[in-house]
């Protein structure tokens, strides 16, 4: 089996979130057994010169993008057995940073055509095209109206994974004609309470639809996770299954992690009350019995802040410490920074992203703490627990999937339901009596450790969904 995964980033080429580490990861899960995978990605600037040195040209072609016609270079480089595509212009693509341009509609317009177009070029035709987000949602867009049946392309079929529904590719009815080139006839496709929607186009067009978690997909069913979607995504029930993300077992390893002061196992714990003592002293707070709780995430509404800035000064008297990373919208980035001011022995916070730093929290914090008000999937947590640092999360997409009450038998971590700051604050005191008992805390320690995140049981499942779609023709 032949897979092409379309993707807007990939480690270790581009990065900004989880969706890199799903398409540098993934494929080569899949790759492992047995089958043919390859990675198509924009030639972004910001590739680093080391990765660069062992890309090879393969030839230049042109791409429509509605009425302009724009050159495409194209390169390729091979990488731990994956086969590495990159979609060149630099009008589009030499630029600081992935997204956030005026022109991000264009841009991406541009590379999902460059992306079918390629194939007759390079002589690759997969079986499957696995496109992520809404940045290659027009891949089966266009593989319906222009290219399924031309010859080579009529044995394609197209995967779509929504990430996150949140982000859909919103614009004016406008770039229809202008930038997209879809015939009116098709507009249908496309528009959407009265925008037009490039991730509603690909869950009409795309041949199944993926979500990262089994509990998103249901969940996004409904108008509370689904931002506008639910009304055509009830339609496409037929077609749509969760699979849990993976994590880098590889990269994420506290026997071998070179990003922090000790190694250890889940059988010899001695290394992770090095990595408790080392990550206390870095970041200047007080040394004491008292619970270290990491939280490494973005700043934005969704992932919870605001319950933190209902409760985090009662968290803070009750006698925990928190250790900060991340950044986000300024209005939280200043909660954190003025809490650390009030409290600076027990709260430390470090803006921006700095990845050796949060292996050191996953590794030295005793919980980390999640009160998401919608997690697709959520990566932390099972990075967390790799590390026996024990999540507290809220029960919602992959949290829920991946952590399972300590109140049951086998469980992993705490969790709450509802999205509100005293259930958050009765689950973190839970945690906090549990950590109390060091015989039972250790036997969670060695629970969470154990847990099996891996890309493994996750490519097992896309490879039968994938098969499943070839046998569906």
């Amino acid at each position: 089996m032949k897979i092409l995964f379309a993707a807007s980033e990939a480690v270790p080429y581009a990065a900004s979130g989880g969706l890199a580490d799903v398409a540098g990861s993934l494929p080569k899960a899949i790759s492992a057994k047995g089958h043919c995978c390859s990675v198509v990605i924009p030639l972004y600037q910001a590739i680093p010169d080391e990765l660069r040195k062992d890309m090879m040209f393969l030839g230049n072609i042109t791409v429509d993008v509605s009425w302009r016609k724009q050159y495409c270079g194209i390169y390729t480089a091979v990488r731990d057995g994956i086969t590495y595509f990159f979609i060149d212009n630099e009008y589009y693509f030499k630029r600081d940073g992935l997204y956030g341009f005026y022109d991000d509609c264009e841009r991406f317009v541009f590379f999902d055509r460059a992306v079918l177009e390629m194939l007759r070029h390079v002589g690759y035709f997969p079986d499957i095209i696995s496109c992520n987000d809404w940045q290659t949602a027009l891949i089966p867009v266009y593989y319906n109206v222009y290219y399924k049946y031309q010859q080579g392309y009529d044995r394609i079929r197209t995967a779509f994974t929504i990430h996150n529904i949140e982000y859909q590719g919103k614009y004016g009815k406008e770039v229809l004609n202008e930038l997209m080139g879809i015939p009116s006839y098709n507009a249908g496709l496309l528009e959407y309470d009265g925008y037009i929607n490039m991730l509603k186009g690909a869950v009409e067009t795309a041949d199944k639809l993926i979500t990262v978690s089994p509990s998103y997909a249901w969940e996004i069913l409904d108008p509370w996770y689904a931002h506008g979607l639910d009304r055509i995504l009830v339609t496409k029930q037929y077609k749509l299954k969760g699979i849990l993300n993976g994590i880098d077992t590889k990269l994420y390893d506290p026997e071998n992690d070179k990003n922090i002061p000790a190694n250890f196992t889940a059988e010899n714990l001695s290394g992770k009350a090095e990595c408790r003592k080392a990550l206390l002293s870095e970041l200047g707070l007080s040394d004491d019995e008292q619970p270290l709780i990491g939280i490494v995430t973005r700043f934005v509404n969704h992932k919870g802040i605001d319950l933190m800035r209902q409760a985090m000064e009662q968290i803070i008297r009750s006698g925990v410490k928190f250790a900060v990373l991340g950044s986000g919208e300024k209005i939280y980035e200043d909660f954190f920074i003025e809490m650390s001011r009030r409290y600076p022995d027990r709260i430390s916070v470090t803006t921006g992203f700095v990845p050796e730093l949060s292996h050191r929290i996953y590794a030295g914090s005793d919980m980390f703490l999640m009160p998401s008000l919608s997690e697709p999937c959520g990566l932390t947590q099972m990075i967390a627990m790799r590390y026996g640092t024990i999540p507290i999360v809220r029960e919602t997409g992959g949290l829920r999937d991946s952590v399972r009450d300590n109140g049951g038998e086998n469980g992993n971590g705490f969790t709450f339901k509802t999205y509100n700051a005293d259930d958050m604050q009765d689950a973190i005191e839970r945690a906090r009596r549990d950590f109390a008992d060091k015989t039972e805390w250790t036997s969670l320690i060695r629970r969470a450790m154990s847990c099996d995140y891996s890309w493994q049981a996750s490519a097992e499942t896309y490879i039968e969904t994938f098969e499943e779609m070839i046998q569906e023709q």
